[in-house]
């Protein structure tokens, strides 16, 4: 019986492997989406780089920074958590140093760079500023791309407040009072790190927001759940990772970048650069 049981468990072992080993592939995948406005006679490209994480894309983040390239994006946005205090920030300096002077690149502030009270803050947003990062913190930009204009806007971070009440006002302030700005009849694009606020951003009238923060749930089994486990949404999180609609606006969740740093390791669920075709 112990023989005949050999050709099930190796049986068993390979089934197993077949189905755990890709799920455990981190290799960066490009996910695209159109969004289809009817204002633009010429379409705008989005890149968004979201949850970086400091992570690594090889020497000089060659990987990332070809991927980028290839897609040959308008602007380049990043919804937060760019930096993790527990990695090295040099890695984020070379793929900006990458980056420099290709793209207009737009960035808000994610819970990460409020860590530790934000004691490495003023260090990382002057690196931003060294190449030429623009940082929205509660404002808004009128953007020209291609002949196109649109607002773009961009909140920090909820943990800015608590964590540094001199940065200056709410997250919660700076929506409402970018609420009031975008009626300008321009469409309107918000950068905010947290997905779960969707609800708050369809209220405020925005057209698009962009998110991040999911990490796309950790886990997932495609096709059946979409994500285990999100900070701040708690099991089965609502907005993993995707497009979600609601009152008129749009929210397009990255599953984001981090790759080689996350607690948890990701399952079916690959680190993902996000292009974005307004049209």
């Amino acid at each position: 019986m112990a023989n005949r049981s050999h050709p099930l468990l190796w049986g068993a072992a390979f089934t197993g492997a077949a189905l755990l080993l890709p799920g455990l592939n981190t290799t960066l995948r490009i996910r695209r989406y159109t969004v289809q406005i009817g204002r633009f006679s010429s379409p705008v490209r989005l890149a968004v780089a979201s949850d970086v994480h400091a992570g690594d894309y090889g020497e000089g983040q060659n990987r990332l920074l070809s991927a980028i390239r290839s897609q040959a994006p308008d602007l380049i946005l990043i919804p937060g958590d760019l930096f993790d205090r527990r990695r090295d920030f040099r890695r984020v300096e070379s793929l900006l140093r990458g980056l420099e002077g290709r793209y207009p690149i737009y960035y808000v502030t994610g819970n990460h760079e409020f860590c530790n009270r934000g004691q490495t803050l003023n260090r990382d947003m002057a690196l931003l500023k060294r190449y030429g990062v623009r940082r929205l913190s509660g404002e808004m930009e009128e953007v020209t791309v291609r002949g196109e204009r649109f607002n773009l806007c961009g909140v920090d971070d909820p943990n800015a407040a608590q964590q540094r009440p001199a940065e200056g006002i709410s997250f919660y302030q700076q929506l409402s009072r970018l609420a009031e700005e975008r009626r300008n009849g321009n469409y309107t694009v918000l950068l905010s790190h947290r997905p779960e606020k969707f609800p708050l951003y369809a209220a405020c009238g925005f057209d698009l927001a962009l998110c991040g923060h999911a990490h796309g749930g950790q886990w997932r089994i495609p096709g059946v759940l979409n994500g285990l486990y999100a900070p701040d949404q708690g099991l089965f999180p609502k907005y993993a990772g995707g497009e979600y609609r609601s009152k008129g606006t749009v929210m397009i969740v990255s599953r984001g970048l981090a790759r080689d740093n996350t607690r948890v390791p990701r399952f079916y669920d690959p680190p993902e650069l996000v292009i974005i075709d307004l049209v």
